[in-house]
């Protein structure tokens, strides 16, 4: 891999919690991420997947400085993020840039397209009034929209339409890193493929790196290079996009992995799927050892008292797990 735009060093997030509202005995604390580190080369599409509560969106905001880390580095084109004071910070966010999930939410009610591109340029770059036109213009005909649109309000767009505006506010500054947190969840399905497709085109075009957050493996199969796989607040896998998914190492990959739908009707109905047992443990009280544990069925008693780190099993792809050749001997 080339020089990493990105490193995520040892972070942790937590966030403390009180129980009894009342009198707050019994202070507890929510292990959103814990100990996270990856690496993200310049140019290269990162997806991000988990079940719902794994920490995805929190390690993402956390990587943003959106929320400060308990513990770890982030280092960004060689500065560390998660040291920098507010002005250096609010210089730096230039470099990096969020589109979030609903595009209702993420816009300003109240300000037209053309003031909502034009205040990130502005909050970053000194422009002249026909330079901020004309970019403003060039920005919106970048996501397919027509320039004509820009004296709009939010409301007067569909929601595929808004997240196309919404992605042209974050390439406004232009940033070296995009991340995009279920950027199509809230969209028709009509609409969700055109919203991959810009992205993907973008990040070609403009050099972007990205990390794409999604439950829907086939879309992050077909837009990220790699894929990390989040639980508990942990990465227990990574690696290359088609072989996380199509040769999963990491039991809990392998039951994602088994409940994606295939486009052949036969092995459709003939294929097994691997149903977990019961739900994720709380992040409030993880379980010792491997958090994965107490719902795999290659658990054994080592697996509740050691902890396992990423270790390479093929080249480039990494899972933890204590039992790795006894799980992938076949």
């Amino acid at each position: 891999m080339q020089e990493p735009l990105l490193e995520v060093r040892g972070v942790k997030t937590y966030f403390p919690l009180e129980r009894g509202m009342l009198f707050g005995r019994g202070a507890a604390t929510v292990k959103a991420v814990d100990g996270v580190s990856l690496s993200i080369a310049q140019g290269e599409v990162l997806g991000l997947v988990g079940e719902s509560g794994c920490g995805k969106s929190t390690l993402a905001r956390t990587i943003l400085r959106l929320v400060p880390p308990t513990e770890g580095t982030v280092i960004l084109a060689g500065r560390n993020l998660a040291e920098l004071a507010p002005e250096e910070l609010r210089v730096a966010r230039a470099d990096f840039q969020m589109v979030f999930q609903d595009p209702y939410a993420s816009l300003n009610p109240r300000m037209t397209v053309y003031d909502t591109i034009a205040e990130a340029i502005q909050a970053h770059r000194a422009v002249s009034r026909a330079e901020l036109a004309a970019e403003v213009s060039a920005l919106l005909n970048r996501v397919g929209l027509a320039a004509r649109f820009s004296r709009k309000y939010p409301h007067e767009f569909s929601g595929g339409q808004r997240q196309r505006i919404a992605v042209a506010r974050a390439l406004a500054v232009r940033p070296r890193l995009i991340v995009a947190d279920e950027p199509v969840s809230a969209l028709d399905v009509s609409i969700q493929a055109q919203i991959i497709n810009l992205l993907a085109g973008l990040t070609r075009e403009m050099g972007l790196t990205m990390i794409f957050i999604s439950h829907d493996l086939a879309v992050v199969k077909h837009i990220s290079d790699r894929i990390a796989v989040m639980y508990l607040g942990k990465i227990v896998e990574l690696g290359p996009a088609a072989g996380v998914l199509e040769r999963p190492l990491h039991p809990y990959t392998k039951a994602l992995a088994s409940a994606m739908p295939l486009p052949d009707p036969e092995r459709e109905r003939t294929r097994r799927r691997i149903l977990l047992a019961g739900d994720p443990p709380s992040p409030v009280n993880p379980p010792g050892g491997c958090p994965f544990h107490p719902r795999c069925a290659y658990a054994i008693p080592e697996c509740s008292r050691d902890q396992p780190r990423l270790e390479a099993f093929r080249s480039g792809h990494e899972a933890a797990c204590l039992r790795l050749e006894q799980v992938n001997a076949d």
